[in-house]
């Protein structure tokens, strides 16, 4: 069961929901919201870690902006900071997927003393897998111009909650390599909903600038690093890149997934989680 917490730091209130034993580890997103039933993602760190599922600012529960920069990976690294220190923590890990997996690279570049290991996957450290071809979100990708109409469907005030799971189930689809399974993986409690103030800085602002490649070297902390052979969205190549460039690193690929292994290839994910204790 996943218990919904508020935390008071100098920094603003923020909301996370706790479930599990072990080691702490914080588990986020950019651009995500979670709320009482938990995430599959962060489902099977709570059999070996205590995981804190944190909504960062201007998410759920959590303290609103008061500047479009608040949702910036440095300043999300710094709210962070902040609920660790909070919370007590000297030292707690870091798990994140996509883009909550760059901002754990941002995480363990500017802050490697706070931080025991990060566990990241389906990743980048540049902003050039948005012009692989292999991506989504590339041009010359067949399902990029469809992905754009999904993206600005989805922010009409007028669709239907019904018509928003269609389109969101029509983008995730894009991104699952047993497109069969989809409803069968997907059915159980989950949240994880994207929020739109978030998602536009990260598209418009952040990933303008963002490359952190030639500061990888200078994480000296434990990095497992994971990703699905056919991810559609970063492809496996920036993975590698990343899991090259740093010491202290390991690259888990899952070799019947796309841009979501912890659900695709589930029992494989569960052992590779334990791999990271």
């Amino acid at each position: 069961m996943w218990t919904q917490n508020m935390i008071e730091t100098p920094r603003g209130n923020f909301e996370y929901f706790q479930m599990g034993s072990g080691k702490p580890i914080c588990i986020t997103h950019q651009y995500t919201e979670f709320n009482s039933k938990g995430n599959i993602f962060a489902a099977p760190f709570t059999k070996y870690y205590t995981v804190y599922l944190i909504n960062l600012r201007g998410c759920g529960n959590s303290i609103d902006s008061t500047s479009p920069d608040d949702f910036s990976f440095m300043n999300s690294v710094k709210d962070l900071e902040a609920i660790r220190i909070a919370l007590g923590f000297s030292q707690w890990s870091f798990a994140g997927h996509s883009a909550g997996g760059m901002l754990g690279l941002t995480y363990a570049i500017t802050n490697p003393n706070s931080l025991q290991k990060i566990i990241v996957g389906g990743l980048s450290a540049s902003s050039k897998y948005m012009s692989h071809p292999d991506s989504i979100y590339c041009k010359s990708n067949p399902y990029n111009s469809r992905l754009l109409e999904i993206l600005k469907l989805l922010k009409d005030p007028s669709k239907t909650l019904e018509q928003r799971r269609a389109l969101n189930k029509e983008w995730n689809l894009m991104s699952f390599y047993k497109k069969e399974d989809y409803d069968r993986i997907m059915s159980r409690p989950n949240s994880g909903k994207a929020v739109n103030k978030r998602l536009d800085y990260f598209i418009t602002t952040e990933l303008k600038d963002y490359d952190v490649t030639d500061r990888l070297k200078a994480i000296n902390i434990p990095a497992f690093i994971y990703c699905g052979r056919f991810d559609t969205q970063c492809p496996l190549v920036f993975s590698e890149e990343i899991a090259k460039a740093i010491n202290h690193s390991s690259l888990t690929i899952f070799e019947k997934s796309s841009h979501n292994p912890f659900v695709e290839e589930e029992e494989a994910f569960h052992h590779f989680v334990k791999s990271t204790k």
